[in-house]
C-alpha cells in the first residue's frame, strides 16, 4: 500500500471523499455511532476498533474498515499513533462490517 496520496487516490477513485485524520499513541475513542456508513483506511500507524458483537477489528497501515451505520464501536489508537483517511456514505451503503487488509481492496 502507497503513501497517504496513493491511499486518497484509490478512495477518490471508489467515488469517496476521504479527509485525513490523526491521534497520538494510547488515544482512545469512547462506544459511540453514526448516522453514516464509514470507510477508514489507516495510512501510517495503528488502531484498535472494538466493535461490539464483531470483537475487535485491528488495523495497521493500509488496511481498510468498512463500518455500517449505527454501528456502536470504540477505538484505541496504537503505540506509535494512527493516521486515517475516511469517507462517509448514505447509511445502508455498506451491508456488514469488513475489514480488508492491505493490498486486497
Amino acid at each position: 500500500m502507497g503513501s497517504r496520496d496513493d491511499i486518497g487516490e484509490r478512495l477518490r477513485a471508489e467515488g469517496l471523499d476521504p479527509a485525513p485524520w490523526s491521534n497520538g499513541p494510547g488515544d482512545r475513542y469512547p462506544s459511540h455511532r453514526h448516522e453514516y456508513d464509514k470507510v477508514l483506511v489507516v495510512a501510517s500507524g495503528s488502531i484498535v476498533f472494538g466493535t461490539g458483537p464483531a470483537g475487535s477489528v485491528g488495523l495497521a497501515r493500509g488496511d481498510r474498515l468498512d463500518l455500517p451505520a449505527e454501528t456502536d464501536h470504540d477505538a484505541i489508537v496504537g503505540p506509535e499513533g494512527v493516521t486515517c483517511l475516511e469517507a462517509h456514505l448514505p447509511a445502508g451503503a455498506l451491508p456488514a462490517i469488513r475489514r480488508r487488509p492491505a493490498g486486497r481492496w
